[in-house]
């Protein structure tokens, strides 16, 4: 059923008549051009320090950053990071293209499947959209290569990111994500640090609904931020 139908029936059901034309012309500009509100000036920055706030940012929520030259260094990074952790070399990837192009073959000791997450897996590896500096927060929108569940399901959730996706403020990474001209996603995950709570004696405990750990492999890949 059309989104057309869909708001004929839910009007019908309200015993209301179609929109007149000039409200119809008033949403669809309003889709067309949304406004924008007041923008803090705190993610209002030069490149460098724009990437510099969204870092610090990440770390200011228990989430870690590890920066790498080219994208041939991901998978040695990852390698090194599951070491230093002492967990598994075996995980789930998003089946994103960027992620299957990368040279695993560098870091023979890694096994990974490219499928959507199940309960039992511990590490998951999936590819961020944008990082808002404004918050240090990924962006993670759903779709076929960025299946939500990797979000959600796995212990430490490790996000591949490029430092030409991290946008100042949240209204750039929706000028971002309409940019692609595909429509809206059916689902976007805004995601900052790992899970946590404090709900019982205010003691912070992470990995509460989600993952315990989140690290993000940020790939310097925007001359202008570095």
């Amino acid at each position: 059923m059309s989104k057309d139908a869909i708001l004929s029936a839910i009007r019908r059901g309200l015993h209301r008549g179609p929109l007149p034309q000039d409200q119809q012309a008033m949403l669809r500009a309003r889709m067309a051009h949304p406004p924008r509100h007041l923008i803090p000036a705190r993610s209002q920055l030069p490149r460098p320090a724009q990437v510099a706030l969204f870092i610090h940012n990440v770390e200011k929520e228990f989430g870690t950053v590890e920066r790498v030259a080219e994208a041939t260094d991901v998978p040695a990074s990852l390698a090194q990071y599951l070491a230093a952790q002492n967990l598994p070399s075996r995980f789930v990837m998003a089946p994103h293209p960027e992620l299957q192009a990368l040279p695993w073959d560098r870091a023979p000791l890694l096994a990974f499947e490219a499928r959507r997450a199940e309960a039992t897996d511990l590490v998951s590896l999936t590819h961020g959209f944008a990082g808002v500096a404004e918050t240090g927060t990924l962006m993670l929108p759903s779709e076929p290569t960025r299946p939500t569940t990797l979000n959600l399901l796995s212990d430490t959730a490790v996000v591949l990111l490029r430092a030409s996706a991290i946008v100042g403020p949240y209204e750039d990474a929706w000028d971002r994500l309409r940019a692609r001209g595909e429509g809206m996603p059916r689902n976007v995950m805004f995601v900052t640090g790992p899970s946590r709570s404090a709900d019982i004696e205010q003691t912070l405990e992470l990995g509460a609904h989600g993952p315990r750990r989140l690290h993000i492999i940020l790939l310097d890949d925007d001359a202008a931020a570095i």
